[in-house]
């Protein structure tokens, strides 16, 4: 309970204090999550409409194996839809992905990127199985071989790669900022989500520091320190804090808001998010 209430007064004082110097930018919010979590299963086109109607300018684009042979279509009708792409997702596990050779998957996602001329981030995480049983010095060492392969595999094409925290040793961005340190000729950033965060919540003040120097986007989420995972930003006890504190120590990139729920309508679930927002930063939203 102490260790609640302790941090539940550094977070609210830090929102309090934010509140008299920075606002939070609502046209520097896009969405994540949205090609495989959703009910409706929208098409490409469709989901250009969604995003319109929602008055969203930009989103990240995650997806699974059934999506990829639209991947390029979808790429091609953002752009002329006037709506950014700002990153594509990518999942490395150790029984399909090596320096080597890249799964099928992943090699058809650089191609596509390759096809289109698609210029932006590249947001790569890890199957806990790629580090299972390596002490840290070894993790570092095999983390930054594959994240300086693939810096470069996406530098050629005109990208850049971002570490994105997905639980698990690779989910620590202290470890994380071990293997950017290793690399120190390539240029990568940090992708910082608050739904895989929740066993930093203590932590979180002194993370802010830590990241802030390598940090591009920044994912919401409601936080509880119980969970659930996912939650609707303004239904937790803790977002409103990280997010003012975020502002307060100068950080200017993008704010993610998720459409997380498999089995909803993804529109449903990004307006509630948006809305949420919206309200718990109060006088703190500006729309500029």
């Amino acid at each position: 309970m102490k260790y609640l209430l302790l941090t539940l007064i550094v977070l609210t004082a830090a929102c309090k204090e934010t509140q008299k110097k920075q606002s939070l930018d609502m046209t520097k919010v896009y969405a994540w999550c949205i090609v495989p979590y959703d009910s409706l299963k929208r098409s490409p086109a469709e989901r250009m409409a969604m995003l319109k109607r929602l008055g969203i300018k930009k989103y990240a684009y995650d997806w699974r194996a059934e999506h990829l042979p639209q991947m390029a279509e979808e790429l091609q009708l953002a752009a002329e839809n006037g709506i950014e792409v700002i990153a594509v997702w990518m999942w490395i596990d150790n029984n399909s992905d090596s320096t080597e050779k890249l799964s099928d998957a992943n090699e058809q996602v650089f191609s596509v990127i390759g096809e289109v001329g698609y210029k932006g981030q590249i947001w790569v995480s890890f199957n806990a199985n790629f580090f299972d049983g390596l002490p840290d010095e070894a993790a570092v060492s095999k983390g930054a071989e594959m994240i300086g392969s693939l810096s470069r595999k996406a530098n050629s094409l005109g990208c850049k790669v971002a570490l994105y925290n997905h639980g698990d040793w690779f989910g620590e961005p202290a470890n994380q900022i071990k293997i950017m340190k290793a690399l120190p000729g390539e240029d990568l950033g940090l992708i910082y989500n608050f739904h895989h965060g929740r066993g930093q919540i203590d932590a979180f003040p002194e993370l802010v520091t830590v990241m802030l120097p390598y940090l591009w986007s920044v994912n919401l989420n409601g936080v509880k320190r119980e969970g659930p995972e996912i939650m609707t930003i303004g239904t937790g006890d803790y977002e409103k804090g990280m997010i003012s504190l975020l502002l307060e120590k100068g950080y200017t990139g993008d704010f993610g808001v998720l459409g997380h729920v498999e089995d909803r309508d993804v529109e449903e679930v990004l307006k509630a998010n948006l809305e949420g927002l919206e309200r718990i930063m109060g006088e703190n939203a500006g729309k500029n």
